[in-house]
């Protein structure tokens, strides 16, 4: 019998999830000292995950992670097999019979819930939605956002609450240049959004958004950044913390939001007001929400080991329009072990285990692995780790029994799945491109699976006449 990873038989892995932590797997993969084929999954036609729908459309720069991406992609021992979803069109035992591991990178799909009456009110959303759909994510499409209201309110003090706010308060001029979609970009000149109030239950020092994404909303040409001084009076701790030099962007960020109380509103039609030691208690509405009851928290404990505490005073906002943004978590696929207090796919330095057993030729990386913390390139060491794992187990994985990627692409054209190649993403890229241009921006995006196949199959039954 061959021994797996070199000419004879080369190790045959399935990576499930094309966003930077699949392509960061099959990157490391590729560079080990074996010999390797990689096939990835996507259940989008589309590929590159969170990098085309979930990174800001007016943060072109940080998509340009997908270059590094294209050049993993022509490398010859790698496939891209997009509109395939694993535990639907092929189970992950299935999978076992043409891969000899299986490295699982699919991300956290779903939000984290606040858990308080009122909160699935009418005017109630949740942030993924919201960037879904104006990054044109299939999913989202049909989604209904009624900007008509005056004041909107965000929960959430990360980098993803901050891109939902600087959405609502830029101008359409601000935002027709980028490769927002035109049907977002419609709705939003028509809103009539003046007040956007974000909320976190933490103080300043604590929140996780990042200096960059902060400074951008003292930046906007016609919206105001507010911050009560009363806010930015700190306690004895998280005076320590700034001392603490791991802390340095909490410091800059504080640095920043002392700017922001020198900034005239004069001549600006919107304010961006941020609330600090505030969690939401209930949301009030009868028939939609119409107000945001909130507790004022203050913090106790350590640097760095603060709790929050209620102080049991509450102050209320009227709104017409809230979102979350508290956190995402993974979902389950069916077959593969899931911990749905933990949100993530349990696992051991990247191996799936359950309370029983480490899951022989299974493995994660990315958000399913460790949760919904870090940037893009946080997944790349990720990535490594696991890979390392999976290198040091290959002479215990069971051998696939059909080692065949044109077996298993002919399982599934049995099956009715059109499946999407790198070829066909590149006609269907090239299509944004030009539709596009046409409109003055870097791309116009199908937002539905229905046109991104379109512009590969329709085009491919044109070549052929």
């Amino acid at each position: 019998m061959s021994v797996l990873g070199t000419a004879e038989r080369p190790l045959r892995v399935a990576i499930v999830g094309s966003g930077p932590s699949g392509f960061y797997t099959a990157d490391a993969l590729l560079r080990q000292n074996i010999k390797v084929k990689v096939d990835l999954f996507d259940k989008l036609p589309v590929p590159f995950g969170l990098v085309r729908h979930g990174v800001a459309p007016d943060h072109q720069k940080i998509k340009n992670v997908i270059k590094i991406f294209e050049k993993i992609a022509v490398n010859p021992q790698f496939s891209y097999f997009g509109h395939v979803t694993i535990g639907k069109d092929i189970s992950v035992f299935e999978l076992n019979k043409y891969y000899d591991a299986v490295v699982f990178a699919y991300g956290a799909e779903s939000d984290r819930h606040l858990g308080i009456h009122g909160e699935d009110l009418a005017g109630s959303y949740t942030a993924t939605e919201f960037v879904g759909w104006y990054n044109g994510h299939p999913d989202f499409q049909d989604r209904h956002f009624d900007l008509s209201h005056e004041v909107a309110v965000i929960v959430g003090n990360g980098n993803v609450a901050m891109d939902v706010a600087r959405i609502l308060c830029k101008t359409p001029e601000e935002l027709k240049g980028t490769d927002i979609t035109q049907n977002a970009l419609d709705l939003l000149a028509e809103s009539k959004i003046k007040e956007v109030h974000l909320y976190g239950r933490r103080g300043p020092v604590q929140a996780s958004f990042t200096a960059p994404e902060l400074r951008e909303m003292g930046e906007l040409s016609t919206c105001c950044p507010v911050v009560n001084p009363q806010d930015l009076e700190l306690n004895e701790s998280s005076l320590k913390e700034l001392e603490d030099p791991n802390n340095a962007w909490h410091k800059k960020n504080l640095e920043i939001l002392q700017h922001f109380l020198s900034i005239s509103p004069e001549g600006r039609k919107r304010k961006f007001v941020m609330h600090f030691l505030r969690s939401p208690v209930e949301m009030m509405g009868k028939e939609r929400v119409q107000k945001v009851r909130f507790e004022i928290n203050s913090l106790t404990g350590d640097p760095n080991k603060q709790k929050v505490r209620g102080t049991g005073k509450f102050e209320e906002i009227d709104c017409g329009i809230f979102f979350r943004s508290v956190g995402y978590a993974g979902t389950r696929i069916q077959g593969l072990p899931f911990s749905n207090e933990a949100g993530i796919v349990p696992n051991q330095s990247g191996r799936v285990i359950d309370p029983e057993q480490i899951f022989t030729g299974w493995y994660v990386a990315g958000w399913i692995k460790r949760g919904a913390v870090g940037i893009i390139g946080s997944n790349k060491p990720d990535a490594e780790e696991t890979v390392r794992s999976l290198t040091e187990d290959i002479s215990r994985l069971n051998a696939c029994e059909i080692p065949s990627s044109e077996a298993l692409l002919k399982l599934l054209r049995e099956r009715n799945v059109q499946v999407v190649t790198f070829d066909d993403w590149k006609k269907i890229d090239a299509e944004e491109i030009l539709r596009g241009s046409a409109l003055g921006k870097p791309r116009e995006k199908f937002s539905r699976i229905t046109g991104m196949l379109s512009a590969i199959f329709n085009k491919k039954h044109a070549e052929k006449k």
